[in-house]
């Protein structure tokens, strides 16, 4: 290996944590953060998914389950409610562990589609013990860890028919609603609430979001 090439591998390799703990959304699988993961993984990360149920559980359950998996130094990327879950846990225990966080799609300020469908007999248990978190998202952030978010804004999903979004949406939480006070950066692209997981975009605004602290170069 020559020179240039080895300075090449070494600027490509993780600064700080290289552990990623992946978080899905609400009524998705763990398997549904397999890509992002490949994708951090190709990137010389080391990705980890934690599942939990998310309606059935509740915050109250899930968030000492996800405790005891940030021991070690590491970053998050989560899905829809999990930035919220993830972003409760680090509230509740500043000395975690955790550097940087990225958010997609998540309802930080609270969520018009959850207001929604918790308005409906027929529809509320849909959103179990997550309801709560989900219409109140969370405080303005002032921890220690480095949080962004990466919103879309392609308007496809069953969200946009329980709640009234004011601006650019991904057709389940309104990009209003991502821009929590206190957010180290914030970006808005073109995907769908569940595109943003399958977004190359996404993935390598993550990815140097984890690296640099910064969507930019």
């Amino acid at each position: 290996m020559t020179r240039t090439e080895a300075d090449a591998e070494s600027s490509a390799r993780p600064r700080g944590p290289r552990r990623v703990l992946l978080l899905h959304g609400i009524w998705m699988p763990g398997l549904s953060m397999a890509w992002l993961g490949a994708r951090l993984a190709r990137a010389g990360f080391e990705p980890e998914v934690f599942a939990y149920a998310g309606a059935a559980a509740g915050p109250e359950a899930v968030v000492p389950r996800l405790i005891e998996r940030l021991g070690a130094p590491c970053h998050l990327l989560a899905h829809s409610l999990g930035g919220l879950i993830a972003l409760r846990a680090l509230r509740e225990h500043p000395q975690l562990p955790v550097r940087r966080v990225v958010c997609l799609g998540s309802p930080l300020c609270g969520s018009a589609a959850a207001d929604g469908l918790a308005r409906h007999a027929w529809s509320a248990p849909a959103l179990g013990r997550a309801a709560e978190l989900l219409q109140r998202g969370c405080p303005p952030w002032d921890g220690a860890a480095q949080v962004a978010v990466i919103a879309g804004r392609s308007p496809r999903g069953l969200g946009q028919f329980f709640g009234r979004f004011e601006g650019d949406s991904d057709g389940t939480v309104a990009v209003a609603e991502t821009r929590l006070p206190g957010l180290a950066a914030h970006a808005v692209i073109p995907a769908s609430h569940s595109g943003l997981l399958f977004s190359a975009q996404a993935a390598g605004l993550a990815e140097a979001f984890f690296r640099r602290g910064r969507f930019g170069d």
